[in-house]
């Protein structure tokens, strides 16, 4: 299902790293290219439930949605993690580390989806955690000011190392998972 209202969604989360990185590229000045990439960035990242809520309630759910939702996902955080390196708000470090975990993940569930072992390395709540703590971090550090008390760009820069922390344990999460069976294929 191709061209269903929940992959439609799902879709416009790639279409939107163009325009969040195009904000930055535009006239205004930067606290409003911060707000502006902050809203579009919540408003995309919200999609997320959005369509995975709406592909259920309509029974709408396909492998493709399955596949291109986590896709998605994976190019909206790598892309705002690039912007935030870029204008110096995130340490390429956590960056290496988020987009390096999430290449080496998706790697390793392609994998043992091939040889039929992917339950051993489906979704875990340390994942998700991981996943949520990122997306409260990567809109705070887009917007970098203050909302009341709470400075954002303090914030999310504790959050994002949280995250980054949280996606090493996940990592190694998996990878445990995943042992048996890898020494099972490498040892036949």
């Amino acid at each position: 299902m191709f061209f269903t209202i929940p992959t439609l969604m799902t879709w416009t989360r790639i279409v939107a790293i163009p325009l969040i990185v195009g904000v930055y590229y535009s006239p205004m000045d930067m606290p409003t290219k911060n707000l502006v990439a902050t809203l579009m960035f919540i408003v995309f990242a919200a999609t997320d439930w959005l369509d995975g809520f709406l592909a259920r309630r309509l029974n709408e759910t396909s492998s493709f949605g399955a596949f291109l939702d986590p896709v998605a996902d994976k190019f909206l955080v790598c892309a705002s993690l690039l912007i935030l390196v870029y204008l110096q708000r995130a340490d390429v470090f956590v960056a290496l580390i988020i987009i390096g975990r999430e290449i080496a993940i998706s790697a390793l569930r392609e994998w043992m989806a091939r040889i039929g072992a992917s339950k051993s390395v489906a979704v875990h709540m340390v994942g998700k955690l991981k996943t949520t703590v990122q997306m409260v971090a990567i809109p705070f550090l887009l917007y970098d000011g203050k909302i009341g008390f709470v400075d954002t760009g303090v914030w999310g820069t504790w959050l994002i190392w949280i995250a980054a922390i949280l996606t090493v344990w996940s990592m190694v999460y998996y990878l445990q998972k995943a042992l048996p069976e890898i020494k099972a294929r490498v040892d036949s």
